[in-house]
């Protein structure tokens, strides 16, 4: 007999560090016009083209971001350096992506009034990796204490947290497992290009995880997991090619294409309709309507794609009470965006009332997972 899943509480670690749109342009400018200076004869004979300026304005217009939190703060505002700088642990202490995992497990798990203990299985699933193996997830398993069960990682880019959501409630539903948690601790400003004047105020650094149990053990709390559906479509436009084969290929070291890179009006061109019509098949297969969900807790990359996309799905315009909005503080967090949303306004549901959690990103990838309030 199939086993029902509840998502039984989130948790969340932000950075004590975080960066407003006037302290990143000013870093930025400073390192944009003394490029400038420096190249000022190539760029008057028409050889290459001078770095734009940027401004707060522009960020907030383009974006909807209006600061971000991150793990390295200082060194991403030295126009000499403008990038984290975080000192690598030996391999017998605690990896900062685990404890940033872990942090945010032990909420979950106080939240929910349980111990690791009772967890069976670990999933980190993130666009950031820290390393290749051991796996994160397994490191996060030891540090929290479980009594045995299993852990691994997975990356699936934004969408990590929907598809790890939906792996957990089919752990559960087939018995393997009684008690999932679904970790996502993401450090993007490691793979951001901050001398990038169109992305480098996109990403900031977080970590979230989902605490996902078998009916029986949720003891009427949390939300059921009415349903999840997942999409992949290969796309080139959003894109990270930092990986151990780049040492391969010396000559490919240190290129812009190794750290994050996107067509930004193009994967907004496409990602609508993507999401948009996969949320509406999602209810139907459901047999729920638009109308009947309190709140759609959507990915946080971009304003206005998520405000067409909850118009879109609703046939009406959104207002952030319906659709929250948390990229103005967090700035895009990866995979962790949706459930910050989620974390942050959800207290107010009563039983009955349905949500829907929608990531979508690099791949392209997608997910929608379906809540009542139980």
């Amino acid at each position: 007999m199939q086993k029902n899943a509840v998502l039984s509480a989130t948790g969340l670690m932000t950075p004590s560090q975080s960066i407003s749109n006037d302290e990143l342009v000013e870093s930025y400018n400073a390192w944009a016009t003394g490029w400038n200076a420096a190249h000022a004869g190539q760029i008057e004979r028409g050889e290459i083209e001078a770095k734009p300026l940027s401004s707060a304005a522009f960020i907030e217009k383009a974006s909807g971001i209006k600061s971000r939190f991150v793990v390295s703060k200082d060194p991403i505002l030295d126009p000499a350096i403008m990038a984290p700088r975080i000192k690598e642990r030996p391999d017998d202490a605690l990896s900062i992506l685990a404890e940033m995992a872990v942090t945010a497990a032990k909420d979950a798990l106080n939240r929910a009034g349980r111990d690791a203990k009772d967890v069976d299985a670990v999933l980190v699933a993130c666009s950031n990796l820290q390393r290749a193996y051991p796996a994160i997830s397994v490191e996060v398993q030891d540090a929290l204490g479980m009594d045995g069960g299993f852990g691994y990682d997975m990356n699936v880019a934004c969408s990590s947290a929907t598809f790890g959501l939906s792996t957990a409630q089919s752990m559960i539903a087939s018995g393997q497992a009684k008690s999932v948690l679904v970790c996502n601790p993401e450090i993007c400003s490691g793979h951001l290009n901050f001398r990038d004047r169109d992305s480098h105020f996109i990403f900031g650094d977080v970590a979230t995880a989902i605490l996902v149990e078998e009916e029986s053990r949720a003891n009427g709390i949390g939300y059921d997991i009415l349903g999840t559906k997942l999409k992949t479509q290969f796309s080139n436009n959003i894109r990270n090619n930092f990986g151990f084969l780049n040492r391969a290929d010396p000559e490919g070291i240190g290129k812009d294409d190794k750290l994050f890179v996107q067509e930004g009006r193009k994967v907004f061109r496409e990602v609508v309709p993507l999401v948009s019509t996969m949320i509406g098949e999602h209810l139907a297969s459901l047999n729920l309507a638009p109308q009947q969900l309190k709140r759609l807790w959507l990915h946080q990359a971009n304003l206005s794609m998520n405000q067409l996309i909850a118009k879109r799905v609703m046939g009406r315009e959104v207002g952030e009470d319906e659709a929250p909005v948390i990229l103005d503080e967090y700035a895009n967090t990866s995979s962790a965006g949706s459930i910050i949303a989620f974390h942050k306004h959800s207290d107010d549901f009563a039983p009955g009332d349905l949500g829907l959690i929608c990531s979508f990103g690099a791949g392209y990838s997608a997910g929608t997972v379906v809540l009542r309030k139980r």
